[in-house]
């Protein structure tokens, strides 16, 4: 329940963000059309304004959508450690102990040989 509240917040200020944007470069284009009779300094102002708010938004939906995966992978990452630690609990002491130290054995990384 949690996370789909988190995950509505995101979405809801997402769009305001975006909104935002476009209204801003909306005026901008206004006021720029308004004020400038040439177009390199309507395309000026414009241009600047629509990078600006184009890398904010971008910079925010791109951190939105990557901590909404970080949140995923870890809740998986736990799930499958309570599976793992569940199905090691099923098998006898000693082929748990095992399993254990061969993972074990497996993450270590081995010395490198010097020459």
């Amino acid at each position: 329940m949690q996370d789909q509240q988190v995950d509505q917040l995101r979405m809801k200020y997402g769009l305001w963000i975006i909104l935002t944007g476009f209204l801003l470069v909306a005026l901008i284009t206004g006021a720029s059309i308004y004020k400038w009779n040439d177009v390199t300094s309507v395309a000026t102002a414009i241009g600047a304004t629509t990078s600006l708010v184009g890398t904010v938004v971008g910079s925010f939906l791109g951190v939105q959508v990557g901590s909404a995966g970080k949140e995923r992978v870890e809740a998986d990452r736990v799930q499958l450690e309570e599976t793992v630690r569940l199905a090691l609990s099923l098998l006898p002491p000693e082929v748990a102990r095992q399993v254990h130290q061969e993972v074990k054995d497996r993450s270590t990384p081995e010395p490198q040989a010097r020459s």
